[in-house]
């Protein structure tokens, strides 16, 4: 089972996004900030993030600056409120792989991850 990781400081997007995908088949861990998701990456790390870019404390611009520093450089799909290009191209610049508007589309992230679980298990099925 393919684990996501979702990273957003407002307790009902977390909820909607476990549930859905919950539904799709996805192990889902949640955490509330930055700081948190960091430390669930080094405690089991996640197939896919899907992480909010403005967050109190730490940002998820700056979460991926200290996963850009490490080895491991999961898939990163970031959430914003704010439709600001800079902000998205800094994102990508810094490894994320895409971005969703919020509100966004429930459909579309199911699609999403669906996308990405196929290409991560065509590369599991590879790598065996």
């Amino acid at each position: 089972m393919l684990s996501v990781l979702v990273v957003d400081d407002q307790p009902g997007v977390r909820r909607l996004l476990q549930e859905v995908l919950e539904e799709e088949g996805f192990e889902v861990r949640l955490a509330e900030c930055g700081e948190a998701a960091l430390r669930q990456v080094r405690e089991k790390k996640p197939d896919f993030i899907l992480m909010d870019m403005k967050m109190p404390g730490m940002s998820g611009l700056e979460v991926l600056r200290e996963l850009k520093k490490s080895s491991f450089q999961p898939p990163v799909v970031m959430m914003t409120a704010y439709g600001e290009l800079e902000f998205v191209n800094q994102a990508c610049r810094l490894g994320a792989i895409h971005h969703l508007t919020k509100p966004f589309d429930i459909f579309e992230v199911k699609a999403l991850l669906q996308q990405l679980a196929r290409k991560e298990t065509k590369i599991s099925q590879v790598v065996l």
